[in-house]
């Protein structure tokens, strides 16, 4: 999970980048990059930490031009701490181009050969965003066929890494004196959503691509569409949009896992509200509480803040208990699930939640979460509950139990880390020290999510169920990712 944003102005773009990558602060917090172009040159800042530590006004200063990109990093592939892995990645042929990408690619083992043995590119980290953007590269110069880049040219080459890469990837690229493109993959599993603006005093028009819609209307533009999946969109210097789909056989199966926890509340993904998913996954999950739990045995519904909050509120509407805030958040602490290190995941969990004694006293609480994955923050949080006086604690997650590793751009590689892998739910309700432990099944998280839904049948589910979407995640592949793999 990484944010990215592209964008094609007729002002400065760096500014809008820098606050674009704000809003995006969410989806990664190791690193942070923009890269602009002013003209046929190109200007980059990147650094690790996150946006308003990384970015000073000597460096906003030098990122000139009308166009950029930008990202925020959690790294899912690669080292996290070194600086020289985060994006964007530069090639400087054909005509220089700079990526930026969310997702990951599953073969990587293949592309490591053919890149070196066949393309005779180099590759100077273990990134798999410097792959695409040499794969990119490659089959970009293997259309050219003059000195003008044509839009067909373009979409042909993108076509051609889709036959090459497997896996998850959205991605925004520059191509020096040419445009902008976003393309996703064939099965849309990371979103990217396009977005129009008329200039000030000026019929021409700026666009906006990025991960998530927020930006988008904090920018003032207008929602056009999420970018389809296997659809390439490229947008040139003078604000020409151009698009077709570079994909054989597209199909849209989103990531589940960015409305149960990663994407914003108030962003709109493929079409589905970030929001009101999580409040149907609280009315859900209501049902299955009321199965596995006795009547008045549960005085109080907390949630853990943030993003489980829509969900607890519904669970407590629906079950007519009082709702109740009982932990206080530091906001000054970022997202505990997308910190490096289990070591440092259970330190910042006590840094960043505080139980208020006077809520818990003498209460049968039930806690609702939006998930457990590897069950750090939650047994943490059941042991402040207790010691803040708690009589009885309830756990419950809006997601059913993660059980597999997830390969398309979440950091959970291994499945010995995973707390539900190989468990029965009261053996995990006894490791995390709760007295019952309730998950919401994954048929009901799916309704959930697509519930009004017409154009998405399936979501991509493979950390709940073991199915891979794409078809190419093999045992082997798997095991690889364990032994290699850092989580």
């Amino acid at each position: 999970m990484c944010g990215i944003v592209g964008i094609v102005s007729t002002e400065p773009a760096n500014q809008q980048i820098y606050d674009s990558l704000l809003l995006l602060q969410h989806r990664g917090q190791d690193s942070t990059g923009i890269a602009t172009a002013d003209g046929s040159m190109f200007h980059m800042s990147k650094a690790r930490g996150q946006v308003r530590e990384a970015f000073r006004t000597r460096d906003m200063r030098s990122l000139l031009g009308n166009m950029g990109v930008g990202h925020v990093r959690y790294a899912t592939k690669g080292d996290a701490a070194n600086e020289q892995e985060s994006q964007p990645f530069y090639v400087n042929a054909p005509y220089g181009i700079i990526l930026v990408h969310n997702g990951n690619l599953t073969n990587t083992r293949e592309l490591t050969e053919d890149l070196f043995r066949i393309d005779r590119r180099h590759m100077n980290s273990t990134s798999d965003t410097e792959m695409l953007v040499n794969v990119l590269a490659t089959e970009l110069e293997g259309q050219i066929a003059g000195r003008e880049l044509t839009p067909d040219q373009v979409f042909a080459a993108v076509s051609q890494v889709h036959e090459r890469v497997e896996g998850s990837y959205a991605t925004i690229a520059m191509i020096a004196g040419q445009g902008l493109l976003a393309f996703r993959d064939p099965w849309g599993i990371r979103p990217l959503v396009l977005g129009r603006r008329t200039a000030a005093g000026s019929d021409r028009d700026e666009w906006i691509v990025a991960s998530e819609s927020l930006v988008l209307e904090a920018g003032e533009y207008e929602v056009v569409r999420d970018v389809a999946p296997g659809e390439a969109v490229f947008i040139t210097l003078d604000g020409q949009l151009h698009s077709k789909q570079c994909a054989r056989d597209p199909r849209l199966v989103p990531c589940s896992f960015e409305y149960v926890y990663l994407a914003r509340p108030d962003s709109i993904m493929n079409g589905i509200s970030v929001y009101e998913a999580r409040l149907r996954l609280g009315d859900r999950l209501a049902d299955t509480v009321t199965r596995y739990t006795e009547a008045g045995d549960i005085d109080v519904v907390m949630p853990i803040p943030d993003s489980s909050r829509p969900a607890a509120m519904n669970v407590a509407q629906k079950l007519g208990i009082e709702y109740r805030e009982g932990f206080y958040k530091n906001r000054y602490v970022g997202r505990t699930f997308i910190m490096p290190g289990q070591a440092q995941r259970k330190r910042s969990v006590r840094q960043k939640l505080n139980a208020m004694s006077s809520e818990f006293r003498g209460k049968n609480v039930l806690i609702i979460d939006d998930s457990i994955v590897r069950g750090t923050t939650s047994k943490e949080i059941v042991d402040m509950a207790r010691n803040a006086g708690a009589n009885k604690v309830t756990f419950a997650s809006a997601a059913p139990p993660v059980r597999f590793p997830h390969v398309y751009g979440i950091n959970m590689p291994s499945r010995k880390e995973l707390v539900a892998s190989g468990r029965s739910i009261p053996e995990i309700a006894q490791l995390l020290g709760a007295d019952n432990l309730i998950y919401q099944t994954v048929d009901d998280m799916k309704s959930a999510i697509l519930e009004g839904q017409s154009a998405i049948t399936d979501l991509e589910m493979s950390c709940f169920t073991g199915e891979y979407v794409t078809g190419t995640v093999s045992e082997d592949y798997l095991a690889w990712v364990e032994a290699t793999q850092l989580s």
